[in-house]
């Protein structure tokens, strides 16, 4: 059966108008990005290019020992006038010796340099010294010599404007090399910064992966999604965290310098250690007895447990100083005591001073999410036992200053970065704006009705990720070298925190991909939340995350690389400084350790999660 369909003009049109406008984009790309090959057919370009490639193709990494061979030739520049040229220092023929025709010439002229008896295949160069001193430092020219198997060679030289009337000398410096090759310099160097840049990797990835796993279930929609809550607790629970937060880091900053006035010897940190569990389980063990004795406890005892579970958490908080102290302490006498081991003191007294810096801000959280966790489930009950008319006005209420007092925290922190310095933008219209949205938002909602405030949360969560991702490592590195300075610790810290925000985002696509059997599973069984996730959730997402996070190691050790270009550690550092010295057979090296690394690293971690996976 024939197909008698005719082919359409327009169609063919089509095409061909779309085949035009292909064309004329990849011309206007040859006009944008400067595509010229006749730079490529440049003679200076091609030895440069030459020049280059050889250097690369040998890495800094062995030497010998090399003896010089040091041999002076006088000669005139240019030819005395009254033509004749003194004879100059007989040459030992048995030795190595230059021979130069013509013996004179003029600056600019081209002479022939031929050496004999040189060790055989030596290289060096081939130098003019002007002045009538042999012993002269100061060289001119740039040509080389290299001997073949009889320890001969012969040079064109191009005489420079160094008119003189006084002899002048053309300089051979040939080196042999003696005795077995051995790592340079270079490649010390590299092995330091190339150990340096994976344990940045290594750091990065640990401290990362800590932080990304939370993040990871607050950013997985199907987690979100049924969270729901009345208005009330809502509002409630989000007033709790600045009050909470304030409150929680003002006290734990007292209780930081109650400990530093205590005193901050190894022996009252051993016995402030030893004496807080203790402390805090009598307390725990008195006021969340597990049998109550009375049916209903009076409100003096209640107030009473309540102080008691108060005083524990600030002696919880006292032992962690005193802690982060007995780190210090033991950790500076350790790294002065060990010698070559005294990188494990450096590392306690590190870690001291992380806890010692974290603990407030840890005290702020803590405080923060239990008084919003306290004050959500007041608002809770309160939705379940008031009335609707009631419930209304209270959500108004509450809605209103919750608006009010978010956006009026916002405002205060475009003012702290932009500085603007008019309180009616930055402070007045967003409570203004903050106070009616909440307002409005109350007015027409439905008193009891949950909201999806799960959703939210998860929307500001992945806004924030893909914020954070988008910017690059590099740039992050340039601010933290700002903060701590140059060296592999703005690296750890950039790569950290681009690791937490780019395994947060795929740990948490991972768990919207779970089955959701278990979960339903879990979830009839009436177990909470965190139940749920740590029985139905956590099961099936273990391998995956042991794949991405071994991958992000990977990564890591070739993003820090690039990161020590902007000052951030690693051999990156090392790389860019020899580049930019036309070092080119260092870089070399740099860039073969580079490859190894990464070639390792691959191998390893292929190995490892088909072991694990």
């Amino acid at each position: 059966m024939k197909n008698n369909k005719k082919a359409s003009p327009w169609k063919s049109l089509r095409v061909g108008l779309i085949a035009l406008l292909c064309m004329v984009v990849l011309a206007y790309g040859f006009q944008i990005t400067r595509v010229d090959l006749q730079e490529l057919r440049s003679e200076s370009r091609q030895a440069s290019l030459i020049r280059v490639i050889r250097a690369l193709a040998k890495p800094d990494i062995l030497e010998h020992d090399q003896v010089e061979e040091v041999v002076n030739l006088p000669i005139y520049v240019p030819c005395p006038e009254d033509g004749s040229i003194p004879s100059g220092p007989e040459q030992d023929k048995s030795e190595p010796y230059l021979a130069v025709s013509p013996t004179c010439a003029s600056p600019g002229d081209v002479v022939q340099v031929e050496g004999f008896n040189f060790a055989p295949y030596t290289e060096g160069p081939l130098r003019f010294v002007p002045g009538s001193d042999p012993d002269n430092i100061v060289t001119l020219g740039r040509d080389n010599a290299e001997t073949d198997a009889d320890g001969h060679f012969i040079v064109d030289m191009e005489l420079p404007n160094r008119p003189s009337d006084d002899v002048q000398y053309i300089r051979a410096t040939l080196r042999r090399n003696v005795g077995a090759p051995h790592l340079t310099q270079t490649a010390h160097d590299t092995w330091d910064k190339i150990v340096e840049t994976v344990f940045m990797a290594l750091l990065a990835t640990v401290f990362g992966t800590m932080l990304a796993i939370p993040l990871s279930f607050i950013a997985a929609r199907n987690l979100m999604a049924p969270v729901r809550s009345p208005l009330a607790s809502i509002s409630l629970s989000v007033l709790g965290w600045p009050i909470g937060i304030v409150v929680g880091y003002m006290a734990v900053r007292w209780v930081g310098g109650l400990s530093a006035s205590i005193g901050s010897t190894i022996w009252i940190n051993v016995a402030s250690v030893v004496i807080s569990p203790v402390l805090i389980a009598f307390g725990l063990s008195w006021a969340l007895p597990q049998v109550e004795t009375t049916t209903s406890p009076s409100i003096q005892l209640r107030l009473a447990r309540i102080g008691v579970l108060i005083l524990a958490v600030l002696v919880g908080f006292y032992g962690l100083f005193q802690l982060a102290s007995l780190a210090i302490n033991s950790g500076g006498m350790l790294e002065e005591t060990l010698g070559s081991f005294g990188f494990v003191g450096y590392f306690l007294f590190q870690l001291g001073d992380i806890v010692a810096i974290i603990t407030p801000a840890l005290g702020a959280l803590a405080v923060g999410g239990t008084l919003s966790s306290v004050l959500g489930r007041i608002g809770q009950r309160s939705s379940e036992k008031m009335p609707v008319s009631g419930l209304k006005i209270l959500n108004i209420i509450l809605a209103t200053v919750t608006g009010a007092t978010v956006l009026g925290l916002l405002g205060q922190l475009v003012e702290w970065m932009y500085q603007i310095g008019q309180p009616m933008y930055t402070l007045w219209i967003p409570l203004s704006v903050g106070g009616a949205s909440g307002f409005l938002l109350a007015l027409f909602t439905k008193a009891k009705d949950a909201l999806p405030i799960g959703m939210v949360i998860y929307y500001i969560t992945r806004t924030f990720l893909n914020a954070l991702r988008s910017v690059e490592a590099l740039v992050m590195a340039i601010v933290f070298v700002i903060a701590v300075g140059i060296g592999p610790f703005a690296g750890v810290l950039a790569l950290g925190l681009h690791t937490i925000v780019s395994l947060a985002k795929l740990y948490s696509e991972q768990v919207e991909s779970i089955m959701t059997g278990p979960l339903e599973a879990v979830a009839a069984t009436g177990a909470n939340r965190l139940q749920t996730i740590v029985y139905a959730v956590v099961p099936q997402i273990i391998p995956p995350y042991i794949s991405y996070t071994m991958y992000r190691w990977d990564i890591n050790v070739r993003m820090s690389t690039i990161i020590g270009f902007v000052g951030g550690g690693g051999i990156g550092f090392l790389l860019q400084q020899n580049i930019n010295l036309l070092n080119y057979r260092g870089a070399s090296a740099q860039m073969l350790a580079i490859a190894v690394v990464v070639a390792t690293m691959d191998y390893i971690s292929s190995v490892l999660r088909e072991r694990t996976i």
